[in-house]
């Protein structure tokens, strides 16, 4: 039995407890959001040892970090570094993108290295990969051989998986020969429009809906419904395209949670200030609030070496709106493939927006760090700082740099310090509790 159809027979659920715990939030309350599937719990059956996450309404917003090799560049033990890295600095999910070498090898053994965390993949590419060289060419493709493959990334233990499904023969052709400034940016988006385009069959995914929801019922891993026709450039936001491709996976995101399936929908992409919450509350709407996984969104297009901050941004904004699963960004986007400290770079920035989303959309269920870092500064409490900040070993660095660490202030301020110089008329006042100053951040958005 799926989660989903353990959560709707009423009976105790192990892992939907073990998660209400974890998030602060009431028992009954989760099992009627999983069985109704607003909230997902990435954990395909097979795999012992799985690191619970719930994903989606009322929960804290997740961050999920890419990695995986390049066609042009293989080096498994860097991926591997980044996993463990990744895990370091808080990331909550964990998907392999890889294009180079050995693709059965380099997932086997990312997994192994995830410790349990959830891990995604997107099937499409080793399809297209695998499937040239096994078949000869793009159009010598069975649709069948796209299944196949997933399949093999159920048996592998992959616990959630991007699934392009709802771009159509229709779309495809349509996007391009659109006005767009880039027709496609998705990449598996674009395999599965080339192998449309070249062969004139339908979507493989979409002809074969049911036997992928009979997939992934059986590992009880979540489909995550890919957004090929997201915009790659702020220009192209909301266009016809992307909605039209969005209530494709809508209704197909309804068919499986109906059938006990659990589902995400994936999101954008470049998308200007103005059009973020729009573009959440658009997917939530249609969908009947299954939860939204975003790619940033990236605010705007001049970016480049810094687009984990113009993905930040757009995180902060899609979060405090009711996106559940943020997809970080590094320096490196549209550049190339990002070394350790780039995807360092990206999740503490990807981590700091979906906090601050949260601050937002739960209110005070989510501003404990927040007021005991404010306590800590106000008594020039160091130590705590430091130990606190998502960086400790660069926030140190920071604090100790021009003499700083010597100080009771720091060298902004020095003897200036606004603590040091009010301290004698401020001693002696009632400060606030934190039971006081949590509750000045309220109970959060209803959403």
């Amino acid at each position: 039995m799926t989660l989903i159809l353990e959560a709707r027979s009423g009976g105790e659920v192990d892992f939907i407890r073990e998660v209400a715990s974890r998030e602060g939030v009431d028992y009954y309350l989760l099992r009627r959001r999983v069985a109704a599937g607003r909230v997902v719990i990435p954990r395909n059956n097979r795999k012992k040892g799985a690191r619970l996450v719930g994903v989606g309404e009322g929960l804290t917003t997740k961050v999920n970090v890419n990695v995986g090799t390049s066609g042009v560049y293989v080096d498994y033990e860097l991926e591997e570094r980044k996993v463990e890295l990744a895990l370091r600095y808080g990331a909550d999910t964990l998907m392999d993108l890889s294009t180079g070498g050995d693709l059965d090898y380099v997932r086997r053994r990312l997994i192994e290295k995830s410790g349990g965390a959830p891990f995604g993949t997107v099937p499409t590419y080793q399809a297209w990969i695998e499937g040239v060289r096994r078949y000869g060419s793009v159009a010598s493709i069975p649709p069948d051989w796209f299944l196949e493959v997933v399949e093999r990334h159920l048996r592998d233990g992959v616990d959630f998986m991007t699934i392009h499904a709802a771009v159509t023969r229709d779309l495809a052709s349509r996007a391009v020969k659109s006005r767009r400034v880039m027709p496609i940016v998705s990449r598996g988006g674009s395999m599965v429009s080339a192998w449309m385009l070249e062969t004139g069959r339908e979507n493989p995914y979409l002809e074969n809906w049911g036997q992928v929801l009979e997939l992934f019922r059986e590992y009880d891993a979540v489909i995550s419904l890919g957004d090929a026709l997201r915009p790659g450039a702020t220009a192209d936001a909301l266009d016809e395209l992307q909605v039209g491709e969005l209530l494709l996976n809508a209704k197909l995101a309804r068919e499986s949670v109906e059938k006990g399936v659990q589902v995400m929908i994936e999101g954008p992409g470049h998308v200007t200030l103005d059009k973020v919450v729009a573009d959440v509350k658009l997917a939530k709407s249609l969908s009947g609030g299954v939860p939204y996984y975003v790619l940033g969104p990236l605010v705007t297009d001049t970016a480049a070496g810094y687009d984990h901050i113009a993905a930040a941004i757009g995180a902060a904004l899609a979060a405090a709106a009711g996106a559940d699963l943020i997809c970080y960004l590094t320096p490196a986007e549209h550049l190339g493939l990002p070394n350790e400290e780039q995807v360092k770079e990206g999740l503490i920035a990807s981590k700091i927006a979906a906090h601050a989303g949260d601050l937002v959309k739960l209110g005070r269920r989510a501003a404990l760090p927040d007021v005991k870092m404010s306590v800590a500064r106000a008594k020039l409490d160091w130590e705590y700082q430091l130990k606190n900040a998502y960086d400790p070993e660069r926030a140190a660095e920071i604090r100790g740099q021009f003499g700083g660490a010597a100080l009771k202030s720091c060298t902004m301020c020095g003897q200036y310090c606004v603590f040091l110089l009010l301290d004698k008329y401020t001693r002696g006042r009632r400060e606030p509790s934190v039971e006081e100053l949590l509750e000045r951040y309220g109970e959060g958005l209803e959403l």
